[in-house]
């Protein structure tokens, strides 16, 4: 069955005929692909045509897609049994391995982690856990940010909310939405404000490293820092969302970037996801024992799941982060910079208006004349000019993220001759941009 008819039947016993709200193509149009195999730097859909990949499953496949010794690994944990429902000695050596890679600037902020199945569980019982912590009820989040869908979190959320124009959800109730303070990203003054006014009841700060859900947009330099010595002027803790970017675009996340360039600064809780599970189902989240040591057994905050360290998804992420060498970072920033460099030439030949955003080896588009700082600027840019542009790359044989919202991802096998497939379609999608109307 070819994509078409593939979507068809999917929209007749899946909400939407899709899994995860993106996929749809709801913001770019057209007939999602079905993927079917996945190798290096391509994925074939099944029509058989064959893409260059500039999605890596949202930013596991940093090593590119089945990776042998990834794909052995998993082989190898599965022929010993699916899931145990108990602890496996491969959960340890995992958590001594993220804790070894996030240190940066002479400081070791993990000192315990607990593994669980997705973003969206990390971040949720980071929350909870801060505020079993502090005692407080009030969560600070930022416009944009996106921190996975539990309740209270989806407000102005960025990604497939930005993506879809909803401000929130449908579902969420009114007192589990009151407490969380929604700011502008970037703006130290309103957090100081929100502390100078409700500061006791805050339990927590919660940010992306590095936005990467509302396109890619970095925080201004010494923010992070800033924010957390506001919180813990007034006792709260903050949440350092690495989903997207840990162990992405530096061995020890966005954190250990910013801690090289600019003030040192201690997040109390980390969340992973992604690259730690190596595209399997797996996710984490980690900071100081003292905390940490509050989540149940060992403490009053619960937390449990049956499928937290799956030994299948623990091994592919064990295989992945090994071999997430120095050598592939160079890799990988080495071919961010040459194929945004090539995509914003491309739009400035034919007088697109935009502004590259990059954090790390993570990058997007914003179709306007100057940088935004907040989620407001990034949606006043000119959106429609993605999706005529996302086509054309497509029609090229190139799959980009279906949202101009989202992060690229480019991998260790993203050489010259893939990076040059994706140039060689980059004029006339350029020029697919520059002629489209807004609609």
């Amino acid at each position: 069955m070819n994509n078409d008819t593939l979507f068809a039947r999917a929209k007749e016993s899946i909400p939407g005929g899709v899994n995860s709200p993106v996929r749809a193509f709801g913001s770019v149009g057209g007939t999602p692909r079905f993927l079917v195999k996945a190798s290096g730097a391509y994925v074939t859909d099944a029509d058989g045509t064959e893409y260059v990949d500039l999605v890596g499953s949202w930013g596991p496949a940093i090593l590119g897609h089945a990776q042998p010794d990834v794909v052995r690994a998993v082989q190898d944990a599965a022929a010993l049994g699916l899931s145990f429902g108990a602890s496996t000695p491969a959960e340890t050596e995992l958590a001594e391995l993220v804790k070894s890679r996030v240190v940066a600037g002479g400081i070791s902020p993990i000192e315990k982690i607990r593994l669980v199945s997705t973003g969206t569980e990390a971040t949720m019982t980071a929350i909870r856990l801060a505020r079993g912590y502090t005692g407080r009820d009030l969560l600070v989040k930022f416009a944009g940010h996106y921190h996975g869908h539990s309740d209270g979190l989806l407000a102005q959320a960025g990604s497939g909310l930005a993506t879809l124009a909803l401000p929130g959800s449908a579902g969420v109730t009114e007192a589990t939405a009151g407490q969380t303070l929604v700011l502008p990203y970037n703006d130290i003054d309103a957090l100081r404000l929100v502390f100078e006014e409700r500061g006791d009841q805050i339990a927590a700060v919660i940010t992306e490293a590095a936005a990467a859900n509302m396109g890619v947009l970095a925080p201004l330099p010494g923010f992070n820092a800033a924010l957390v010595e506001l919180a813990h002027e007034h006792g709260a803790l903050v949440i350092l969302d690495e989903v997207l970017t840990g162990f992405r675009v530096s061995a020890s996340g966005y954190w250990g970037l910013s801690v090289t360039e600019g003030p040192a600064y201690q997040p109390d809780l980390f969340t992973f996801g992604k690259v730690i599970g190596g595209g399997m189902p797996l996710a984490a989240l980690g900071g100081r024992a003292e905390i940490m040591d509050y989540l149940a057994p060992a403490g009053p905050v619960y937390q449990a799941g049956t499928l937290s360290g799956n030994p299948v998804a623990v091994a592919a992420g064990i295989a992945t982060l090994e071999r997430a060498t120095a050598d592939v970072y160079a890799r990988l920033d080495a071919a961010s910079v040459t194929l945004s460099n090539a995509v914003s030439d491309a739009f400035s030949r034919e007088g697109v208006e935009h502004v590259v955003q990059r954090a790390g080896n993570l990058f997007s588009f914003v179709f306007a004349a100057e940088a935004p700082k907040n989620y407001v600027d990034v949606q006043a840019q000119e959106a429609w000019r993605y999706a005529p542009f996302f086509h054309a790359m497509l029609d090229g044989g190139v799959s980009l993220p279906p949202s101009v919202f989202e992060a690229w991802f480019v991998s260790a096998v993203h050489d010259d001759v893939v990076l040059g497939r994706i140039i060689d379609v980059l004029p006339a999608a350029a020029r697919a941009a520059a002629a489209a109307q807004p609609v």
